[in-house]
């Protein structure tokens, strides 16, 4: 198997980077989609179409709110064609970020993701996930490569609630555990490839930064004034995490995003922080010797990360809702990636342990 490494064209981060969106866009054409979160769209709106329009980027803006499921995707490719776009911009969520990649797909054309908040890894990947009318989990989508620019304003991101950025966390201090895990068992990245030494170097570098910085980042969050240590760890969880889970891979703690929702009380429960709880179920199930679940439990006690199903908001989940999420887990992709195979009794068990 060849192994394979991904990335996106460009990645530029700072306070005040958003100035640059206008010069970037004008590379691609004069004429963008604005995908847009409808809250975001409120707030940087207007500033972001004065700076297009001063490098002569004309925008039509196509806002998102809620799921994104293939209707919603569908009405804003039929805006997107009509408009006779070069490019798409895409601002706000991993919602609206992930609209933008669907829409980008369907016009074989460049992608700018803006990412307002730092909840999760989606702006450098080339993924975007589907649900349904009912809010299931319908599909993960590929766009054929990934974003050609991700601009990283931390200044915006720094007025974002801590709680988005502590989902951030959850969701990014499992990458180095998962790539260790497809690694070391013949497992597929995202790119259907091996996984290459050099995701597993920069998803070890994610820990090591979330571990150092973490703490301190996230008391930074909402204040408006990134510091050092709230850039390094945007950096660590927007950048580092992003390559390290699509070259590097992934294993049980994400499989486990596709089973938790079915558990009551946990449907909403953000994806950064079931994926924390699932990190600590995957390295129950590895049996590890070396303390690191110690490590991580202490440090999700500084953080205010879930450490159990009960404070993701499970309240005494049943036998039968566990097995149903243990199943779900076990049928993703995903759940290969692992030291052995494991069964529902043995998935229910390590569940049951961390309930």
């Amino acid at each position: 198997m060849l192994k394979i490494f991904g990335a996106p064209g460009r990645y530029i981060q700072g306070a005040g980077a958003l100035d640059a969106l206008g010069g970037y866009a004008a590379l691609f054409g004069r004429r963008a989609a604005l995908v847009i979160d409808r809250y975001v769209q409120g707030v940087l709106g207007p500033r972001i179409e004065a700076l297009c329009e001063a490098h002569g980027v004309a925008l039509t803006a196509l806002p998102v709110e809620g799921d994104i499921t293939p209707e919603s995707i569908a009405a804003l490719r039929a805006q997107a064609a009509a408009a006779a776009i070069d490019m798409v911009i895409a601002v706000g969520g991993g919602k609206a970020l992930d609209a933008g990649k669907a829409v980008a797909k369907a016009e074989h054309c460049h992608l700018v993701t803006v990412p307002t908040v730092a909840s999760n890894d989606a702006p450098t990947s080339k993924n975007y996930v589907l649900y349904d009318a009912h809010h299931n989990l319908l599909a993960v989508e590929h766009m054929l490569f990934n974003p050609t620019i991700v601009l990283v304003d931390t200044a915006v991101i720094a007025t974002a609630p801590a709680a988005f950025f502590r989902a951030g966390l959850g969701d990014a201090i499992s990458k180095k555990f998962e790539a260790e895990q497809c690694a070391r068992n013949g497992g597929r990245n995202m790119y259907d490839g091996a996984p290459p030494l050099t995701a597993q170097l920069i998803a070890d570098g994610c820990l090591r930064t979330l571990l150092a910085d973490g703490a301190d980042a996230l008391a930074a969050a909402g204040s408006g004034q990134p510091t050092p240590a709230f850039e390094r760890v945007v950096e660590a969880m927007i950048l580092m995490s992003g390559l390290g889970f699509e070259s590097g891979g992934l294993s049980i703690a994400h499989a486990l995003t596709r089973g938790l929702p079915k558990i009551a009380g946990l449907a909403s429960a953000p994806h950064g922080l079931q994926v924390a709880v699932g990190l600590l179920v995957q390295l129950d199930l590895e049996a590890r010797q070396d303390g690191m679940l110690a490590t991580l439990t202490q440090w999700y006690q500084q953080v205010g990360l879930p450490t159990t199903l009960a404070a993701l908001g499970a309240t005494a989940p049943s036998d039968a809702e566990l097995a149903q999420a243990a199943e779900l887990t076990l049928a993703a992709r995903h759940a290969a990636n692992f030291d052995r195979p494991l069964d529902i009794k043995t998935l229910v068990a390590a569940l049951r342990r961390h309930a």
